[in-house]
């Protein structure tokens, strides 16, 4: 009963005749013990955070058992109000609302341009992209922060903005993908008289949907959890995000529980987004590993 659902498989590592060798039944019962084990791992800390975050100031320092005496979301309707978590929510959809138009429209520009109109020293700047892949974000903040103070950005949105607009993950998916669309489109939208800008406008993004949509909830993901340039941008101006709030909660009067009821209203957001859209996250992560 175990193997009945790979009476149909023809392809893949284990398909069922496969499974005549006693070897093979066993490296199959491996792998699924080690996968239950990676999500056992990989749930149990979200899902402590949430259980712990029930309980009141006084069992959690006292109890050592996980599941609360009870579950009151009353307190969780208190933390909020009294952290005024609202706000930061609203500045966190602020910085994720420019983010994604400026990944899609930014990055999707200079895909645009690279794998479709392919000007002179297109390689050179496609090569310069990847070359970018190799260097730690964090390398280069300092330089970064140094310049938005320069010129007045700080305590601002539009720095984080624009940071999105600059992501070479994105052209790269960007540029896989326009590749492989047809090219008899672009060459009658040209015929139609549509400039560089419409045609990217009117033809390429409309038949780019699927990969947008990825781009979009990659950058929503990574958009929401950014910490240290909302931190060094946004702290003191009273546009802190969620995350940047969240460190500030080890200097404030919150109690150990609330800031657990704050660490729970951060994650479920991304938690939400992945329920919703894994299939196009990991469709994501395939194309931006393999050429389309």
């Amino acid at each position: 009963m175990f193997f009945d659902n790979y009476r149909k498989k023809e392809d893949g590592v284990v398909r069922f005749y496969d499974l005549h060798s006693k070897r093979a039944k066993a490296l199959v019962i491996a792998i699924y013990i080690i996968c239950f084990a990676i999500i056992v791992v990989s749930l149990f800390p979200p899902v402590w955070v949430f259980l712990a975050s029930f309980k009141d100031i006084r069992e959690f320092r006292r109890s050592a058992t996980i599941i609360p005496s009870s579950f009151n979301f009353d307190n969780y309707v208190k933390t909020w109000k009294s952290l005024k978590f609202a706000r930061y929510y609203m500045n966190s959809f602020i910085s994720v609302g420019g983010s994604v138009v400026s990944a899609v429209i930014f990055n999707g520009l200079i895909a645009y341009v690279i794998g479709i109109l392919k000007p002179k020293g297109h390689k050179i700047v496609f090569g310069l992209v990847m070359w970018s892949l190799l260097i730690p974000a964090t390398t280069s903040v300092v330089a970064l922060f140094v310049n938005i103070n320069r010129i007045g950005l700080n305590q601002s949105f539009l720095p984080l903005w624009l940071s999105f607009g600059a992501n070479a993950f994105y052209v790269v998916l960007f540029k896989q993908f326009f590749e492989s669309l047809p090219k008899e489109l672009i060459e009658a939208a040209k015929l139609d008289g549509c400039g560089y800008l419409k045609t990217f406008a009117s033809i390429v993004l409309p038949l780019s949907k699927s990969i947008v949509m990825v781009v979009v909830i990659f950058a929503i993901n990574a958009a929401w959890s950014d910490f240290l340039l909302p931190y060094l941008i946004l702290n003191g101006s009273g546009k802190e995000t969620v995350m940047v709030r969240l460190f500030m909660f080890r200097t404030s009067t919150a109690t150990d529980v609330d800031v657990l009821r704050a660490v729970a209203f951060s994650i479920i957001p991304p938690i939400i987004l992945f329920t919703i859209f894994q299939k196009q996250i990991t469709e994501g992560a395939a194309a931006g590993a393999l050429k389309g």
